[in-house]
Parts: C-alpha cells; structure tokens; sequence
C-alpha cells in the first residue's frame, strides 16, 4: 500500500522503494508566479483527496549550465508553476524521532534543483535518517534587489521550507529538535548565511557546510546596483511591480544578459565592489545584508554567537577551482605571464603565484592559478568560519575531500564529494567518471549519518591551534593537522611565514 501522510495544505501519497517510503513535489509554499515572484513565500494552495506525491516537482526557470560544464553536472530545469517543493524520503512514516536532514542544493544562486539523481535520499533513509530537499528561487526570482520587493527571497524560501519541517516532518517520523541543514556551493553559503540570520533561529540543531563560505554576501546598496543594471537591460524600472509584467523567459534572458555583462567586466564602480568582492567572479546575483533575514556581515554575526548551540560540520575539495576552469579550457590558457594578471583580476597579490610554485615545482601556471583561487574562494573561508564558530563554544569539525577523479585532469574538484555523502554513486558516473571507490562513499556517507544523529561526526574537533582536518581519500582517510599551512598563510596575511 502506497504510504499517505497529511501536511500543510491536504494530504499527499508517496511510493514505497526497496523499502524506503518516497514522496516528491510537495508544495511547501505557494506557486511564486506573477506578483508573487517578488513577493514573500505563502502558504501552498490547499487540495481536496489525496495528491500524488510520485514525481520531481518544477524548478525555478533557469538556464542550462555552458556545455562543458554540463558535460560534468547536468542540467536541471523542470517547467511548472510549483516549483517551491520538497522531497521527502524515509525509513517509516510510523516512526518517532528519527533524524532529519534537510539539503540545500547549490547552483551559484542561478542553477540547480533538487531532482538531481546524486542527490538522492534513499541511502541516507536506509540507514535512518529522514531526508528533506528543498527548492528555492533562483537568480532574478531569489536574488534581484528591486523596490517593492523584499531581498533574499530565496534565502527566505529556504526559512519558509525549514518551518514547513518542522511543522510537518513528525508525520514522516522525524524529530523536529533534530534538524541538520546541510548544503555545497550556493547551498553551503546559504547555511552558512542562515547560521547567522535571525529568522532562521531554532529552526535546525546543526549544520553542515560543504564549500561555502560566509563571505557571500553583498551590502544592500550594491545589491540595488545590479537590480537596475538588470532593469536597464529590461528596459523597466527597477521594481516589482513592473519586473512582475516580464514574462519569465524574458527575465531569464535579461538574466543571461546581465551575467555575460558581469563576466566580461566587473568593474566595482558599475556593480559594487561587495558584489565583486563576493561574487568570486561568477555570479552577481546572491544574498544581499538587508537589514531583516541578514542583519550584519555573516562571519561577524557568526562570531558573535548568532548560532553558538549548534554543531557545525564544514569543509571543501582539495582543488575545488579544476571545475571551473579545465574544462573550460582557461587552465591550458594560462601561461607564466597571464597567471599574475589573473591573480589581480581577483583582486590578490600576483606574487602568490611564486610563493605556491615553490611547493609545487611540477605545477604548470594554470594548476597555480587552480590552487590559489581554491584557497581563496574555499578553504581559506572554511577556516575563518570553523575559528568564528568554534569561539563561540560549540562543536566544529572540519573536513577535505581529497580523492581525485581520475579521467580529463579534474582531480578533486568542486562538487565531486557530493556523490560520496549521499552514497549515490552508481547514478553520479558524468560527475565522478571512472572507478569511484565505494569504500569512501560509505566512510563520508557514514560520517554525514553519524553527525546527523550526534552533532559528531567521528574525529577530533577543530581548534586554531593544531586545525585537525579529515582527509576523505582511498585507499585510506586520515586526520592531518594544519594541511598546507605555508600556502594558506601566504594567501591570509598577504606574507610568505618566516
């Protein structure tokens, strides 16, 4: 018998999969269309009987990824008006507190769903935890600052469907005291937002980071900056009453527009220098310190104390930055004289590229310029947020993913661990290529249940001191202590360590 719970808005029935009950697509808020685009997310329209809860819901429009990175990661887009859903998948509806897990997905704020077949929960319910991802707003829906309209619409999405969990995850057995809001990129740097947003409080029991950042966050005044290089594109005012008229392909290709515009020159007088600062160079459109959902600069509020009782557990992929840029070719671009520019256009010192060359003689000028950018979009953050959070007296523990595809020159790249914690290898070949080991997958995925269940995930906490790191790795992972130290504190103090 197919299983049924009741939840805001009317019942639903899922599907029982070797053992696992699964239930996709539900509405957790109201469709944003129109108006409501830019508008708070509301509750979803309620249904007479029983919905079907069987198939992936909408996704927010979105384009796809540029081939060569579609090649690795896929695309995502579902059409469909309900495109705020979530999936649920547990061991048993009957059950009584078990642990919830709740996923953010990442995307650079632009891209991705939860329907993504690494991102299956199955593994996670098999072993008793009760898996929830979310959908949210995207780009111009989520992030676009206009008058009218609040920011943060998707980071309020994100809010508005962990409330909706702990409303209504006991009747999928789950604990609502015993949230973990776990997420990588754009989702990484939203749990690292919502640690320190206030809305968000007592709305999960821990958090897990996987290459986030908490420096991912513009100031209101440049975020308004891109809203009406947006409109101008539109040719509108930048408001939502007049960007609710757009129809949404129209929208998307402003979207598109504005993000070519962004790549090809971003000059801080035009965009803000915190939206350049932040944006890593890849997107202009993320959370914005409006002053409601994000009061203050995020590493401070962190450290402050904003979430000083919650467990945090963080990390990042040894060489985060291959993805971005082998195979887009601009690896094997790089030479000698190109990689010092480079490292200005990111606004760092070009003489990092002498200093990360000396530990890596055989390195050629576009593997320096990967290591570096990886320090500085991931692993240095990491480390900043582990100290803040630490300092506030609760557990942290942090992690690298060390293991390195083995096919095109990719190594340990951005996103690759993903199939790893949720231990959905056999669906996640165009993501890992050839002869991913089963063996890591059930270590992390081990580790990811255990910290769910406990806040610990099975080795030494962190300290600024000695900074113990978990090195995901096979044939064997390991805890090393302060990895690469010379290289990061060039890249942090701006001087090679005496």
């Amino acid at each position: 018998m197919d299983p049924i719970v009741a939840v805001t808005g009317g019942r639903v029935s899922g599907r029982i999969v070797n053992g696992v009950s699964v239930f996709l697509g539900i509405p957790y808020a109201a469709a944003p269309v129109g108006a409501a685009r830019f508008a708070p997310p509301a509750p979803p329209a309620a249904w007479d009987g029983i919905r079907p809860a069987v198939e992936f819901g909408a996704t927010c429009m979105q384009s796809p990824y540029p081939p060569a990175i579609a090649e690795i990661l896929g695309s995502d887009h579902i059409p469909g008006a309900e495109y705020l859903n979530v999936n649920v998948w547990t061991p048993d509806t009957d059950a009584r507190g078990l642990p919830v897990m709740v996923w953010i997905h990442g995307g650079a704020f632009t891209r991705g769903a939860n329907s993504r077949t690494a991102y299956d929960g199955a593994a996670f319910a098999r072993d008793g935890v009760v898996l929830v991802s979310v959908n949210y707003r995207l780009g111009v829906s989520g992030f676009a600052v206009l008058d009218g309209a609040p920011a943060n619409r998707g980071l309020r999405d994100q809010i508005y469907a962990l409330e909706w969990v702990r409303d209504n995850i006991e009747a999928f057995g789950g604990d609502p005291a015993n949230v973990t809001v776990f997420g990588e990129s754009a989702g990484g740097i939203s749990v690292a937002a919502l640690l320190a947003a206030p809305p968000a409080r007592g709305l999960f029991a821990k958090a897990i980071v996987q290459s986030g950042t908490a420096r991912m966050a513009a100031t209101a005044a440049d975020g308004r900056l891109v809203g009406a290089e947006l409109a101008a594109v539109l040719g509108i005012p930048a408001t939502a009453e007049a960007f609710a008229d757009v129809e949404p392909a129209a929208l998307l290709a402003a979207q598109e527009t504005l993000s070519a515009q962004y790549l090809a020159d971003p000059d801080p007088k035009r965009w803000g220098p915190s939206i350049v600062s932040s944006g890593l160079g890849i997107t202009c459109l993320f959370p914005v310190l409006d002053g409601e959902v994000l009061t203050g600069d995020v590493l401070e509020s962190v450290a402050a104390g904003a979430a000083a009782n919650v467990p945090l557990l963080l990390g990042y992929t040894a060489e985060e930055f291959r993805l971005f840029l082998v195979p887009t070719g601009i690896a094997a671009l790089v030479n000698a004289e190109a990689l010092p520019v480079m490292l200005t256009r990111y606004g760092l010192d070009p003489a990092l590229g002498e200093i990360y060359a000396a530990d890596r003689p055989e390195a050629a000028p576009g593997d320096l310029l990967a290591a570096i950018l990886t320090d500085h979009a991931f692993r240095a953050p990491t480390m900043e947020l582990a100290d803040a959070q630490s300092a506030t007296g609760a557990p942290v523990h942090v992690y690298e993913f060390g293991w390195r595809r083995t096919d095109r020159d990719l190594g340990a790249m951005h996103a690759l661990e993903i199939p790893f914690v949720f231990d959905t290898l056999a669906g996640a070949a165009p993501l890992t290529g050839p002869g991913a080991p089963q063996q890591l997958a059930d270590t992390m995925h081990a580790a990811w249940v255990a910290f769910a269940q406990s806040g610990d995930p099975g080795w030494e906490p962190h300290n600024p001191r000695t900074r113990p790191v978990m090195t995901f790795d096979h044939p064997r992972s390991a805890l090393a202590y302060a990895p690469r130290a010379k290289e990061l504190a060039a890249l942090v103090d701006g001087d090679p360590p005496r």
